[in-house]
């Protein structure tokens, strides 16, 4: 069976060295989060992980979530764990102080999220989406509903859903048809179908507030004719205590291809009482404040369960002894040498462990700028914060659900087909991958996003939040000797990108469909040249630092992105051919020979 050890020292790189840390604890709220209270933050997370989450992984695959008229048990253990988890303050830890939280920046919830899906990804969609419920409340709703169920949410005693998916429609929510009446007392009656509710019924808490996107009474037609109620599942009493059970309840639950320990639901609302959050007709602005954080933490799932699949590949080829090196015996002790002598087995590794550094990066340097848009005193270092984390958004769902998936697929691989056996567990990662493409906007909608909406909105200004600092490094390191490996061709493809950009931003002018026939692999072009540009920032770092490391660690670290900058970061070159090409090839070809 794998076995999980949360990456610290990794972490750390990425948290206390890459990036500077004195900027985050330079923002108002953030003054104590130094590194000598994040590295204990990090460390007791790590066991929380390791030692409470990740033994349930397995078990809770096997025993999943049951359901029996309208009750959910969620597998043996996650209840304890759940406890533990909120009762030691993990689901508030970057949570406003005023509502019991602790304030912490999201950049260090970053890892957290990460430690937690690498340990168990089922439990952490219900402590996920409790955190983007809160935001999304905490953004809109009235200071009443804000004071009444926030402090709850934020302790762990309540958690949270959004309700977003009808059987009519998945990505199309302008086809929704929950309808909300008003009632009397300034509460609305919500009737209606709501299907793949994550966490929409469980055990783990004492009430649920589920939040639910419905229609007023002769609202606008389509997206704009959209509002947003919250719906607890027990009404609260005068005390704030689960009081009258309201009318949202479980009809069943799915059996699904993998997280199966994560409750997905379908809800039925009968004259359901909820309360208006934001504006009528405005809810879409709303749930996409829950949406873009729920878009951030897939992307994490993807980054956690790669590196829990890559630990297990590496174990496995040290350990397991299959064929000669293709040099010579290296183990004569043995009938066979350890997989870890076969270059294709080296190349899975090294593609995963790229993978996941990079992404880790990735992940922190967005948490980063969370932190700087939701808290800096400084309105133009916000605005452009905001717009690096609108542009990257799609990039982080996409391409880290999509790597994840990829390499709990070479983890398969490297098992061979003793992957393809259950208990042996690795074969649960690579069904557990498999929604993160799919769930909160499946990645070709977030394609989509990134060339229709992010590319051109604001005359091209969020672009420029990453092109140019891009550029600024590539030239301020373009006469550092030790530095051509990564300068070069970090440079070769950011060109490409701008080559492709132009050709998306021309094209799709003329032919809206040439920007959506490239927009998959603009996408993948473009998260392969941010990774890169993270990848050089990392070498540069471990360069200046491995002259005086004992560890190896830095050695390490620039072997990995020397492979990157060799194997991986090349295939830019296929993409932007693909990108070139245009879509006459995918658009002409005739219907009814398909």
């Amino acid at each position: 069976m794998p076995s999980y050890s949360a990456p610290l020292r990794d972490m750390q790189f990425v948290y206390n060295e890459l990036f500077d840390p004195s900027e985050i604890t330079a923002l108002p709220g953030c003054q104590d989060a130094t590194p000598d209270l994040i590295e204990p933050v990090l460390e007791e997370a790590a066991r929380l992980a390791e030692q409470e989450l990740f033994p349930l992984n397995h078990s809770g695959d096997l025993e999943g979530c049951q359901y029996a008229d309208g009750i959910v048990t969620t597998p043996k253990g996650f209840d304890k764990a759940y406890r533990e988890y909120a009762e030691g303050g993990w689901i508030g830890l970057p949570c406003d102080p005023a509502h019991g939280g602790q304030g912490m920046p999201g950049a260090l919830n970053v890892l957290l999220e990460e430690m937690a899906c690498s340990a168990n990804v089922s439990f952490a969609t219900y402590v996920g989406l409790t955190r983007g419920a809160y935001r999304a409340i905490n953004a809109f709703a009235s200071d009443e509903l804000k004071n009444q169920y926030l402090p709850k949410m934020v302790s762990g005693t309540w958690s949270g859903t959004m309700c977003l998916t009808e059987p009519q429609c998945g990505t199309d929510l302008g086809l929704i048809r929950t309808k909300a009446t008003p009632n009397t007392d300034g509460s609305f009656a919500l009737t209606g179908t709501k299907i793949f509710i994550t966490a929409g019924e469980h055990n783990l808490t004492e009430n649920i507030i589920h939040l639910v996107l419905a229609r007023l009474p002769e609202a606008p037609a389509g997206i704009k004719g959209i509002s947003l109620f919250l719906v607890p599942k027990f009404i609260p009493d005068a005390s704030n205590n689960p009081g009258e059970r309201n009318g949202m309840r479980c009809a069943r639950i799915e059996n699904k291809m993998g997280i199966k320990a994560s409750a997905t639901c379908e809800m039925s609302l009968e004259n359901a009482k909820g309360w208006l959050v934001g504006s009528p007709h405005k809810g879409m602005r709303a749930m996409f404040t829950m949406m873009n954080d729920a878009r951030l933490g897939v992307g994490i799932q993807g980054l956690g369960l790669g590196e829990s699949a890559y630990q297990a590949a590496v174990t496995y080829a040290r350990d397991r002894t299959q064929g000669r090196s293709l040099t010579g015996v290296q183990n004569p002790e043995q009938a066979a040498d350890p997989l870890m002598v076969h270059p294709d087995i080296r190349r899975m590794l090294l593609t995963m462990r790229a993978f996941t550094e990079g992404g880790r990066a990735l992940a922190v340097w967005i948490g980063r700028n969370i932190d700087i848009r939701d808290r800096s005193a400084d309105p133009h270092a916000r605005k452009e914060a905001d717009d690096l984390v609108q542009l990257l958004t799609p990039l982080v769902k996409s391409y880290l659900s999509e790597v994840g998936h990829d390499t709990a697929q070479m983890a398969v691989q490297v098992y061979g087909g003793h992957g393809y056996i259950r208990e042996n567990g690795v074969e649960q990662y690579a069904r557990d991958a498999r929604i993160a493409m799919i769930y909160e906007g499946a990645n070709g909608i977030q394609a989509l996003d990134l060339v229709g909406r992010k590319l051109p909105a604001h005359m091209g200004r969020y672009l420029r939040r990453f092109f140019h600092p891009v550029q600024s490094w590539i030239d301020s390191h373009a006469a550092d000797a030790k530095l051509q490996g990564f300068v070069l061709p970090l440079s070769k493809a950011f060109g490409r990108l701008q080559l492709a950009t132009g050709q998306i931003a021309q094209a799709g002018l003329k032919n809206p469909n040439e920007a959506g026939a490239a927009s998959a692999e603009y996408l993948k072009l473009f998260a392969l040249v941010a990774l890169a540009y993270l990848w050089a920032q990392m070498a540069s770092v471990a360069l200046t630092k491995e002259a005086q490391d004992d560890s190896g660690f830095y050695k390490a670290k620039l072997a990995t992105a020397t492979f990157f900058f060799e194997r991986v970061l090349p295939q830019t070159g296929a993409l932007f051919a693909s990108i070139m090409a245009g879509s006459a090839t995918m658009m002409n070809f005739p219907e009814d020979a398909f």
